[in-house]
């Protein structure tokens, strides 16, 4: 662990400065755009299209890295987050508000895409799986940080854009003073179509359809959906950090039992508790100690559920289909979080501000649902080759750390110890 901070300190700090930024600007936009009179409508848009930059940028953002190299795409990209930030108090309308998301998310992807491969490409197979937990333990930590700046000033100022602003140009200095400038490689995979995939684990994609939802209702609309419930900022901010603090401790646990039992009963249960939960909150509404207990048991249900989605499926695939098979998943995830805001704004129209957790709670029981029929029609699936181990995958994760994720949990069954090999100091410089 020593090994993976010293040699990858720089790109730590400074991804977690980053979703500081990331994770302040997603609750802020919820409680600014009710200052601002904007509708639940106009907001579920705006939330949405973060995911269509997303998953635009999960496309493009390897060409441009390919084209002028990492540097330059991660400093262009970094300064137009920047400015993006700065422009949401100055522009607040629905329209540029809408823009700047899709502007932000394809921006933030990209960051993503270049750090996930410095990281991969500075990981040997002695410490990827360690680098990967640093990674996402970061990630959710800048996140959680992010929610407590809130009560730093008046959302209906400029002070709460400026700061994340602020964090994330000092961001992008200790990343790009110490890295080296020889550029990772991409490595090329072969495609799986969506139809092959689905054919391989219909339950894998069906699980990252919902949890898409799931997500985006989680990262787009819980401030939205606190402001309508009459939360106070304060109240929505330990809401939002606990859910993704619950899914910080949680994701460990449940993967070292999904390498023990069979996933696809740990898929039903899981999804069935979070539902369950989302479910509770909206038949008990009014109780924000039921809110903060829902928000945490959603949370820590769903992001485990997405690294063992992703896990189950490839147990049913050869090694050399993993990688492939992995960015097919993240895609069907991407577009169930762009629906996702949509769905649950109509919701939020039609029920009130509790449809926030009609959706979620929907969502997730149909994927218990959908687990327990799969098991019932396939109830001796087999395994190709070796049972992968778990590895966990932060719901943010790019199909380049999902790659990385994936070779790690290919490497090791769920009971054997890292098989490491033998590495020539190759000159790569540290991150």
């Amino acid at each position: 662990m020593l090994q993976v901070l010293r040699s990858s300190w720089a790109l730590l700090l400074g991804m977690f400065l980053l979703m500081i930024g990331n994770g302040l600007q997603g609750t802020l936009l919820g409680i600014r755009g009710e200052i601002e009179g904007f509708s639940t409508l106009a907001m579920s848009i705006i939330m949405s299209a973060y995911f269509i930059g997303f998953l635009f940028a999960s496309r493009i953002a390897p060409v441009m890295i390919r084209r002028v190299g990492h540097v330059r795409v991660f400093a262009a990209l970094g300064s137009t987050i920047s400015a993006v930030l700065l422009l949401y108090p100055t522009l607040t309308e629905p329209w540029a508000w809408a823009l700047g998301r899709i502007i932000f998310g394809f921006c933030f992807c990209g960051v993503y895409i270049t750090a996930e491969s410095w990281l991969n490409d500075a990981s040997s197979n002695a410490n990827r799986g360690k680098a990967l937990s640093l990674y996402m333990i970061v990630q959710m930590a800048g996140i959680v940080t992010a929610q407590y700046l809130l009560v730093l000033g008046d959302a209906s100022g400029f002070l709460l854009f400026i700061i994340p602003s602020v964090l994330v140009s000092l961001a992008f200095a200790p990343v790009l003073l110490s890295v080296s400038q020889i550029p990772p490689a991409f490595d090329t995979t072969k495609p799986l179509s969506i139809r092959k995939l689905w054919q391989v684990s219909p339950l894998a994609c069906m699980g990252m359809l919902l949890l898409g939802s799931v997500f985006a209702a989680q990262f787009g609309m819980s401030a939205v959906y606190g402001t309508r419930a009459g939360l106070s900022v304060p109240e929505i901010s330990v809401m939002v950090s606990a859910t993704y603090l619950a899914a910080l401790f949680l994701q460990y646990p449940i993967g070292w039992l999904s390498d023990r039992i069979d996933r696809r009963i740990l898929i039903l249960t899981l999804a069935f508790i979070g539902g369950t939960a989302a479910l509770t909150a909206f038949l008990i509404p009014g109780q924000y100690w039921l809110i903060v207990l829902a928000a945490a048991a959603v949370g820590g249900t769903s992001n485990p559920l997405y690294a063992l989605l992703i896990a189950y499926a490839n147990d049913y695939l050869e090694r050399s289909d993993m990688a492939a098979a992995s960015a097919g998943l993240l895609f069907i995830n991407g577009l169930g979080a762009i629906a996702g805001p949509l769905i649950v704004g109509w919701s939020m129209d039609t029920v009130g501000p509790n449809g926030f957790w009609v959706i979620i709670a929907v969502a997730m029981l149909v994927l218990s649902a959908y687990a327990l029929w799969r098991m019932r029609r396939q109830p001796d699936k087999e395994i190709v080759g070796d049972m992968v181990s778990f590895t966990p995958i932060a719901a943010t994760a790019t199909k380049v750390a999902a790659g990385a994720a994936i070779k790690e949990g290919a490497m090791t069954g769920p009971h054997e110890e890292p098989q490491v090999a033998p590495q020539e100091d190759q000159g790569h410089g540290q991150v």
